[in-house]
């Protein structure tokens, strides 16, 4: 009777804690999605940041600019924006159901237009699980250091 009990506990522990993990956002594939899109941007491959987006997606740039997902894949095509670097540091993941908050540095360095440039600040991405898939619905960043020649120091 005792080792029924313990064995009814524990498949009642085992059970809650699949159905716990099946509801916790998969904070490893988000991190890499996160890794990709910094690629897919680096290489200028607007296809596999679409892939990443909602049709809803919303960016909102360091400078105020606001962007919709067709206005941020365009401009990620600008072949005069040549990164050499985008990197995220520091990412730490606030899971829920079918959500999941992504806060972290960045670290963006190149050449606009010809001129260097080197860009350090915090992100904020919004995730929403969608159809077994996981897309990013909005971006925010702020600048924290501009090193670009001619501008002043944040």
């Amino acid at each position: 009777m005792k080792w029924a009990v313990v064995l009814l506990t524990l498949s009642f522990t085992v059970a809650f804690s699949t159905a716990v993990a099946a509801q916790a956002p998969d904070e490893g594939r988000i991190l890499a999605l996160e890794n990709a899109w910094n690629q897919a941007q680096l290489h200028h491959d607007a296809s596999a940041v679409n892939q990443l987006l909602s049709e809803h997606f919303v960016y909102t740039d360091y400078d105020g600019t606001v962007m919709d997902k067709a206005k941020f894949l365009a401009d990620l095509k600008d072949p005069s924006y040549e990164a050499t670097l985008i990197s995220n540091e520091d990412m730490k993941v606030y899971s829920y159901k079918d959500a999941a908050i992504i806060i972290g540095t960045y670290h963006t360095k190149g050449k606009y237009k010809h001129q260097p440039f080197e860009h350090r600040g915090r992100f904020t991405d919004t995730w929403i699980f969608v159809d077994g898939t996981w897309l990013c619905v909005a971006s925010h960043t702020t600048l924290l250091k501009n090193q670009s020649p001619g501008a002043a120091e944040q």
